[in-house]
């Protein structure tokens, strides 16, 4: 029988952020900002031009994923994790604004692990191939900027529960060494 995951309420604190460890199961339970390739290119954009992000990055933690479709009684689709190493050259820019975590699935570059160290962030994992499982576990979601993108829209999710997997802890200790 596994341990019983950590709880966590967000926003998330930075001192609870330090306090776990790689490999730590987590139960999330609050709002996640949800969004990926897309949005994240239009931020580098708006960033670029001096411009600001149309939400608060400041110690939220990023589901990267782009849900299908909602289905009868639910608030999403499918919401499963997309590959993280693709937001890899991003996550600087999110993380220098505050971001205090993110949630994908697969490994980080060196570089990133390095970013989660300097800004004491965390990268978590979320199981990939359980989207209808974790969809779940996501009691409301409402788009709060590019809507043009339709299923890549950046959104805010309401979550209960959420189940991960702390992949890079604070320290930069990863759930993925000698894999």
């Amino acid at each position: 029988m596994g341990k019983t995951p950590v709880r966590l309420t967000t926003p998330v604190k930075r001192d609870t952020l330090r306090s776990l460890k790689a490999g730590d199961a987590v139960a999330v339970t609050g709002e996640f900002l949800v969004f990926r390739d897309q949005a994240h290119r239009l931020l580098a954009g708006l960033f670029d031009e001096g411009g600001e992000a149309p939400f608060e990055l400041a110690g939220r933690m990023l589901y990267y994923c782009g849900p299908t479709p909602a289905r009868d009684g639910m608030a999403v689709g499918s919401a499963g994790p997309t590959t993280s190493s693709r937001m890899d050259r991003y996550t600087g820019m999110l993380l220098e604004r505050g971001l205090a975590a993110t949630i994908g699935k697969g490994g980080r570059s060196p570089e990133v692990v390095g970013l989660m160290r300097r800004h004491e962030a965390v990268y978590f994992v979320a199981t990939g191939g359980a989207g209808a499982l974790l969809a779940k576990h996501i009691t409301a979601s409402r788009v709060v900027a590019f809507p043009e993108l339709g299923t890549e829209a950046a959104r805010i999710f309401s979550v209960v529960e959420f189940p991960l997997i702390v992949g890079i802890d604070s320290r930069g200790e990863s759930a993925f060494a000698g894999m």
